[in-house]
């Protein structure tokens, strides 16, 4: 009974970390973001950067250097409240260890989310899925 109360506290411990700091992370700028979120390895750190007139949807993901790694960050915009979200643009990079992908820019009034999967390239299952609050 104390192994799953401790389980249970983990895994609370881990969804709160997943869902605090990308949301912290977006509201920094990318050097800052990236200096932060590089102390989780196969958890994939994502967030938006102004660009020209638009945005882009960076993602990084920090991993053992012999670990082939995948990262891929969307920006996904919503016209409408309730309406689905739709990607709009994305990026995906797959090398060994450190991992960071940049989207194309946006240019766009609607709602805009920026989401990133990253983690061990040969198993999918190990993978983590994060996205920023909308904006």
């Amino acid at each position: 009974m104390r192994a799953r109360i401790a389980a249970l506290i983990v895994a609370a411990a881990g969804i709160t970390v997943a869902t605090i700091l990308p949301a912290s992370a977006a509201a920094t700028t990318g050097d800052a973001a990236g200096a932060a979120c590089t102390t989780l390895v196969n958890h994939p750190c994502v967030w938006q950067e102004k660009d020209g007139g638009g945005i882009v949807g960076v993602a990084q993901v920090s991993a053992d250097p012999a670990q082939l790694t995948v990262v891929q960050v969307e920006v996904r915009t919503q016209r409408a409240w309730g309406s689905p979200w739709v990607t709009v643009a994305s990026a995906t990079t797959v090398t060994h260890g450190f991992a960071r992908a940049v989207t194309p820019r946006v240019v766009t009034d609607d709602l805009k989310l920026i989401c990133a999967t990253g983690g061990p390239a040969l198993d999918a299952a190990q993978r983590v899925t994060t996205c920023t609050g909308p904006f």
